[in-house]
């Protein structure tokens, strides 16, 4: 029996109808229309997005974006009063999810002939999909809460956070589109114009602080990533170098993410929890990440200059 990554996709939409028809039956809502419309949008998509045309998934989603900034900014629901405080377990659930995501993917590669198998392809997706089932247990199990206490609290954090929540799949679809368009071959002009990329450090300086640089100014690693792997990473590290390309691919994303760190661009994971917790300053995650980003920035360069040409 294999699983496939669509009934995770089916879960994720019933869960956003379910956020819409929780919204719809608040009447108290500033924005009750609106919103039911954006979610129910949303969901359906997850649920139909590959029976649709192209067409209508456009349609559906300009007109997601249409209820999401019409009207006036709506007052998230506040977390429920006698919900009690579990201490440092509010943890737990969260390194099971990554301890479980990672077993998962080590065991599909090293056992091929367990009684689910997962597709090479998806193995990472769908080992996230099951661990987040598990993890959610726990989490039900440790707070004393039932499942829709879930779904009620998934709505109440998705509208704290507003739009930016969707920025990392818009993103992620503005990098594919730059690099269709060519801004990687303008990127490597560029940088044969001014660097001695036939040297090998060059090159690996050039392609890690690109990434960092660019995902600062996209706000999201997954815009980076196929823009300077085309206009640096394949034609100098891989073509020039004759580079480990699986080597270049882990480490210059993760040189993204140390860009992610330092940016406002990436609002949901930077100026989205400074309004969670209600901070002074809306900048101060980014100040307190900052020399962590620039030290993991410099280990990523030795490591990709070390590694990728073993």
């Amino acid at each position: 029996m294999s699983l496939d990554i669509r009934y995770f996709y089916w879960l994720a939409g019933v869960l956003l109808i379910g956020i819409a028809v929780q919204t719809f039956r608040d009447a108290q809502h500033p924005r009750r229309i609106r919103q039911t419309v954006f979610w129910t949008l949303f969901g359906l998509l997850f649920l139909f997005g590959d029976s649709l045309p192209a067409e209508a998934c456009g349609a559906m989603t300009l007109a997601m974006i249409g209820a999401a900034i019409s009207g006036k900014a709506a007052a998230p629901s506040q977390p429920p009063s006698g919900s009690r405080s579990i201490g440092n377990k509010v943890f737990w659930p969260c390194l099971l999810l990554s301890a479980l995501t990672a077993m998962q993917i080590v065991a599909a590669k090293a056992l091929p002939s367990l009684p689910f198998r997962l597709p090479a392809m998806q193995s990472d997706l769908l080992s996230l999909g099951v661990a987040s089932r598990i993890s959610l247990a726990l989490a039900c199990r440790l707070a004393g809460a039932r499942p829709a206490q879930a779904v009620q609290e998934t709505r109440r954090l998705l509208e704290k956070m507003g739009p930016a929540f969707l920025l990392p799949q818009i993103l992620a679809v503005l990098g594919l589109m730059l690099a269709d368009a060519g801004v990687g071959k303008a990127v490597a002009h560029v940088a044969t114009s001014y660097l001695a990329l036939d040297i090998r450090w060059v090159a690996v300086l050039a392609y890690v602080l690109g990434m960092a640089l660019f995902t600062m100014i996209m706000g999201n690693a997954f815009a980076a990533f196929p823009v300077m792997t085309a206009g640096i990473g394949i034609p100098f590290l891989i073509g020039v170098h004759h580079g480990d390309a699986a080597v270049m691919a882990a480490i210059g994303m993760f040189s993204g993410y140390c860009g992610t760190l330092m940016t406002p661009m990436a609002a949901n994971f930077n100026i989205v929890p400074a309004a969670l917790l209600e901070l002074d300053d809306k900048n101060a995650v980014i100040k307190a990440q900052t020399p962590t980003a620039l030290a993991l920035l410099a280990v990523n360069a030795l490591l990709l200059n070390w590694l990728m040409f073993r």
